[in-house]
């Protein structure tokens, strides 16, 4: 189980451009910090880069001596696009992401309660708004949970309730000694160090 995140010199190139270069960060159990810059500074670049979905161009990312083969699976990476089969109901959904990440069914139950799922569980992910989509891909951290969340732009499109409530989720897993890293334009309502990427 890993307990510590490090970036040491990281430079990231897509498409023949340098997007950044000499990123580092050491973030440990309990901490969250926030990547901001402007579009297209590398933030979502760099959150795929930790999650071994991209290519370093220079740099290294650990994580406390768990090899990363091993520390990837200890991570959830939620996009800014949900991810989200449109057929299936929420429920096929929700289960096929637990058990695709090694959650129980208890944990499932209590993240679409976390999360007021229950009443959409049954309709097609098509039919759900913006932010019930969100919630449900956000429910499949707590179905199957693991110390390192990977957030692209997690708070849009919530509402200012759906914003406060997933503070309050994100505390308690800060306090249970885990760990966020987030690209985000709008502040999260947690206390968060800051890196800024530049364009």
């Amino acid at each position: 189980m890993i307990s510590l995140l490090s970036i040491r010199g990281a430079a990231v190139r897509r498409g023949g451009r340098l997007l950044f270069e000499g990123v580092s960060l050491e973030l440990a159990a309990g901490e969250a910090c926030v990547l901001t810059g402007p579009n297209g500074s590398g933030k979502t670049s760099l959150l795929r880069a930790v999650a071994g979905l991209v290519r370093l161009e220079a740099g290294e990312v650990g994580f406390g001596g768990v090899d990363p083969a091993d520390a990837r699976g200890d991570l959830h990476l939620v996009g800014h696009a949900d991810g989200l089969k449109a057929a299936r109901t929420a429920r096929e959904e929700l289960t096929f992401w637990t058990r695709w990440g090694g959650g129980t069914d208890a944990a499932q139950r209590e993240a679409a309660e976390a999360l007021e799922l229950v009443p959409l569980l049954d309709l097609e992910v098509r039919r759900l708004s913006a932010g019930q989509r969100r919630r449900l891909a956000l429910a499949r951290m707590l179905a199957a949970p693991r110390p390192l969340w990977l957030l692209d732009e997690p708070l849009s499109p919530l509402d200012a309730r759906w914003r406060e409530g997933f503070g309050a989720i994100m505390r308690r897993h800060l306090d249970g000694g885990g760990m966020i890293l987030a690209a985000v334009h709008d502040p999260l309502p947690v206390a968060t160090r800051s890196l800024e990427l530049t364009a």
